[in-house]
């Protein structure tokens, strides 16, 4: 008796094919695109040169669109996976990483932490982080006002970004780091993220090379574009911000929580301290994090603020940070602030903490932490 055949699994994935009529603008390693698509007219798309090679109008693009036809917030583009008639060369750079693993997609990348790197002797013989500031902020949107925060306080600092793999996949899909390439002193890209600066296995040894490799004054540790949130307690991404804070911890760093605060946002659980940072930083951060709220919210967001935080374990102390010239070192950010498609304007309370954080993991390096 032979055993019976298992069922074809679903699709995960809406193939579609179509033709590059316009080639629009790009950055970093990305390319977008419009594309005729049969069954569905004019889409955006996006294309990773790295990955796929650089499409031209006329070509056929396979297409994965997915997340398109869910209308999901970030981006909104259909991803080309293939350019079929037009394949690029095979690789010839170092690297025995691979990234995006056992997926069609894996692409192979060379690691700071792998043994054909310069830099093997240096990780393999780091100890510890030597007490560098280490922002840790749930959404990527933060980035760029904790990196204003910080040189609005002293522009000599070198910041380094840690970008972990719970949003975008590819640095190369930012927009932000691509504007910001000047200030940063590199960017990390850690777990299954991939395209940055520097590669690394895991999150403790992307803070390592910030610190040991990139020479970073002060690191940022973010998720790249995007969140998956589901509305339940633990069903977030950002549950990953706690674990960054435990490694900063491990390897002897000075955890600072940017703080999600919003008088903004429409959904109850995300006003005053959302939940994301309640959870993130007081039930997953075991080893301690500094919370930092900036001065000058308003009565009732203040006092909602104290309330939210009053809840914290004590490993978790709370700093409020004079917020005077953060406004306009926010308003002077080199790249359009936006979080859930809010702007300075409509979420000022969102980016001022980010930016007060910052200044509070800028001050560290200067005065050490504050006195007992």
């Amino acid at each position: 008796m032979t055993d019976a055949p298992s069922p074809a699994p679903g699709s995960r994935i809406r193939w579609r094919r179509g033709q590059v009529t316009e080639v629009g603008r790009s950055w970093r390693d990305a390319q977008e695109l419009t594309v005729e698509v049969p069954e569905d007219g004019t889409l955006k798309a996006l294309a990773h040169p790295s990955l796929v090679g650089l499409p031209q109008v006329g070509d056929e693009v396979l297409l994965n669109t997915t997340a398109w036809a869910q209308r999901l917030g970030t981006g909104g583009y259909a991803l080309v996976v293939a350019v079929p008639d037009r394949l690029p060369p095979d690789p010839t750079g170092p690297g025995h990483l691979v990234k995006g693993r056992y997926t069609p997609l894996q692409v192979t990348v060379q690691g700071v932490d792998e043994q054909d790197t310069p830099h093997h002797d240096t990780i393999a013989g780091a100890e510890d982080l030597d007490g560098m500031p280490v922002v840790v902020a749930d959404l990527h949107s933060a980035l760029p006002a904790v990196l204003a925060g910080v040189h609005v306080t002293d522009p000599a600092l070198r910041v380094a970004y840690v970008m972990t793999d719970g949003g975008a996949l590819p640095a190369a899909f930012s927009r932000t780091l691509d504007t910001l390439a000047g200030s940063l002193a590199g960017v990390v890209t850690v777990g299954q993220a991939f395209g940055g600066d520097v590669e690394a296995v895991t999150v403790h040894t992307g803070l390592l090379a910030a610190r040991h490799v990139l020479r970073a004054d002060v690191t940022i540790v973010t998720q790249g574009p995007g969140n998956l949130g589901t509305g339940t307690p633990w069903g977030f991404s950002g549950v990953a911000a706690g674990e960054a804070c435990n490694a900063v911890h491990v390897l002897g760093g000075r955890a600072v929580g940017a703080l999600r605060i919003s008088d903004a946002d429409p959904r109850p659980r995300h006003r005053g301290v959302s939940h994301h940072s309640l959870t993130a930083f007081g039930r997953v951060a075991m080893g301690g994090v500094t919370l930092v709220a900036p001065r000058g919210l308003g009565s009732e967001l203040g006092t909602q603020v104290e309330e939210d935080l009053a809840g914290q374990p004590k490993r978790n102390p709370v700093e409020w940070v004079d917020s005077l010239g953060l406004e306009d070192a926010l308003a002077a950010s080199p790249v359009r602030l936006s979080t859930m498609g809010r702007g300075l304007a409509e979420d000022r309370a969102y980016f001022l903490a980010a930016a007060a954080a910052g200044r509070f993991a800028a001050q560290l390096t200067l005065f050490g932490p504050p006195l007992a």
